[in-house]
């Protein structure tokens, strides 16, 4: 185990989760600074992101259940304070990005050496919180499982949240034409600003007759659904022949019930989206995923939209704007962004 050279205290300020439930019983308090574990590092936190399945786990609706009390949280960005037996990959006042699943609301957390990544010089604490989660997830969804090819069409629901801005840029940059649907002209704005081919709003608009219009009539080739809900079967229903819906998330708290003679009608494709288990099963396609990203991030064809800053005292606010699904683009819990090495 390597030694607390580095650490003044014992305690840090962290968000605990005692029991699922409202976000609102998260508490701001005192809690213990994690003690550093063999092929682990500690880090010391710059910035965290919120996302869906953080507000999920702490209601006790995602699949991942961690024993109480634990900090929520899945990515983050900090710099490394100590490094536990075995690690030879980083050393200590390195930067780096992390998604540990747990524990990024928090001054320190700890994290498994397979889910840590440096990070670029030109890249600040609060844009390397923000990247790997939904760009990780939709370069896995669009190039792993739907193999998105040149000259498709994809059409994305919840298009103007993290994930959605992600796909939209990724699908862009891969080739294909992008159909972004989100709920208000505002969200559509920042969609167009990212990169969409058209947009629909989907409480005013007819999802399905627009898709085929824009399509001339063929429908899209993939659809990426991070939402779920009602609009999960319309844009089923909108699939090209042999096309492909992206099972990716429920961020409307909704888990849809499909008829799956819609599957079987026009050759379709259900294809699910685990980019947490995909990471621990090929960690090395996912490095070399994560490496296209960051280069890309680098030259500006990539960029993060973040408009919603909160302090790590007020994380119940930032985790119930995202749950809301009124946030547009990334939400960042800023901690010490001005953190150095």
């Amino acid at each position: 185990m390597g030694e607390r050279l580095h650490m003044k205290y014992s305690n840090m300020k962290a968000m605990v989760c005692d029991s699922f439930g409202p976000i609102g019983q998260l508490r701001y308090t005192e809690h213990p600074i994690p003690a550093i574990q063999d092929s682990h590092v500690l880090i010391e936190v710059g910035a965290a992101s919120v996302n869906f399945p953080d507000a999920l786990m702490v209601q006790g609706l995602y699949q991942v259940k961690p024993p109480f009390p634990f900090v929520p949280g899945h990515e983050l960005a900090g710099v490394v304070r100590e490094i536990g037996a075995g690690v030879s990959r980083y050393q200590v006042g390195q930067r780096v990005v992390a998604t540990p699943g747990v524990g990024a609301f928090a001054q320190f957390t700890l994290a498994h050496e397979d889910k840590v990544l440096p990070m670029p010089d030109s890249m600040s604490l609060v844009q390397g919180a923000s990247l790997t989660l939904v760009y990780g997830t939709t370069i896995h969804a669009l190039k792993n499982i739907a193999q998105l090819q040149e000259s498709e069409t994809m059409l994305v629901l919840g298009a103007s949240g993290g994930v959605g801005l992600a796909a939209i840029q990724l699908g862009k940059l891969m080739g294909a034409k992008v159909i972004a649907a989100a709920s208000s002209p505002e969200k559509l704005a920042a969609c167009q600003h990212h990169g969409a081919d058209a947009t629909i709003n989907y409480l005013t608009d007819d999802l399905r007759a627009l898709t085929k219009q824009f399509t001339q009539g063929k429908g899209v080739d993939v659809v990426y659904d991070a939402v779920g809900g009602h609009h999960t079967e319309l844009a089923l229903r909108s699939l090209a022949w042999r096309g492909r819906l992206l099972v990716v998330g429920f961020a409307s708290g909704i888990i849809p019930q499909i008829p799956l003679n819609l599957a079987l009608l026009s050759e379709r494709r259900i294809l699910g989206v685990y980019w947490g288990e995909w990471i621990k099963r090929e960690p090395e396609s996912h490095l070399r995923n994560m490496k296209f990203i960051m280069e890309h991030i680098e030259k500006g064809s990539l960029r993060t939209m973040i408009n919603h800053h909160f302090p790590l005292d007020q994380s119940v606010q930032a985790i119930e704007l995202l749950a809301s699904r009124q946030a547009i683009g990334k939400v960042v819990i800023d901690i010490n962004p001005g953190l150095t090495p």
